[in-house]
């Protein structure tokens, strides 16, 4: 990229972790061996799917809670942070967490100084209402050394507002950490794509902000996942072929983080921020958590 700001080369990781806690290793070196080919070919922003290191369909609350780790000292946010602090590269990645009684399902952010921040999923999904508590950390933004970095979780992308907080927070780039479960047909259109990668595209096209999509693939106790991993531009079209369904791979995009502070101006008289009635409604919808950063 010439004369970018902030030069960035994404990889998305799309594999199939294991529930069972005897899985857990195997779950966790994959995310790593995965992350070390992604490092060889340049990246420097790695996103992993939700529960990267457990699978998906715990048996029961007591079964989560097995699964669980404390942050920032369990095992998997430690290997996690160590990699990101050895290749000096950006890593968010998803996990059961255990805080005391409750049990979150999280996203953990790392950077070259090692853990950055995380944020706890506030949309649960089906079963998940029987093991996790709700998010309580709001949706923060965080600086890094190569732009703010927002987090979102599988479900949080059907509640638009998810996206729009972040990106009135002055997020440039989403990292989207899910596990997309096959539902009713139709799953797929003509184009290979699920509902999930055009909700995906058009949290970005409106909130003028990159996305990076993580999902896995397989299937675990009778669920089947939908695959479909996809990095979206500023625009909202993906940026790079969008995943297969069926298998592992590895999405990667070279953008500029800086741009997604370009004012969204289509035309000489629309601009997606600058039109937004606040007067009419809070420019925060009533969030409170954190501040409004320009873009």
């Amino acid at each position: 990229m010439s004369n970018a700001i902030s030069a960035v080369r994404i990889a998305v990781l799309q594999f199939d972790p294991q529930v069972g806690v005897h899985n857990g290793q195997v779950n966790l070196g994959k995310s790593l061996s995965l992350a070390r080919e992604a490092v060889e070919n340049g990246a420097t922003l790695i996103v992993l799917p939700e529960l990267a290191n457990t699978g998906y369909l715990f048996a029961d609350r007591q079964d989560a809670y097995a699964h669980a780790e404390v942050i920032p000292d369990g095992p998997s946010t430690r290997a996690w942070t160590d990699f990101a602090r050895e290749h000096q590269i950006h890593l968010a990645a998803g996990l059961a967490e255990r805080d005391g009684v409750h049990l979150y399902d999280t996203a953990v952010l790392m950077g070259p100084d090692g853990l950055i921040g995380k944020y706890r999923k506030a949309h649960l999904w089906n079963k998940e209402k029987l093991w996790f508590s709700p998010g309580n950390l709001g949706f923060p933004v965080f600086e890094t050394s190569i732009g703010r970095i927002g987090l979102m979780i599988c479900w949080d992308v059907w509640f638009p507002e998810v996206p729009r907080l972040l990106s009135q927070q002055g997020a440039d780039i989403i990292c989207s950490l899910n596990n997309w479960v096959w539902t009713l047909p139709p799953l797929f259109d003509d184009a290979g794509k699920c509902m999930a990668s055009y909700l995906t595209m058009t949290a970005a096209h409106v909130n003028n902000v990159f996305i990076a999509a993580a999902n896995r693939v397989g299937s675990e106790c009778g669920e089947r996942f939908l695959g479909c991993s996809l990095i979206a531009g500023t625009n909202g079209w993906p940026i790079a072929p969008v995943a297969p369904a069926e298998h592992q791979a590895i999405v990667y995009a070279d953008i500029d983080l800086s741009t997604a502070r370009s004012a969204p101006i289509w035309n000489a008289l629309n601009d997606l921020h600058r039109d937004r009635r606040t007067d009419l409604y809070d420019p925060m919808l009533g969030y409170r958590q954190h501040p409004s950063l320009p873009r």
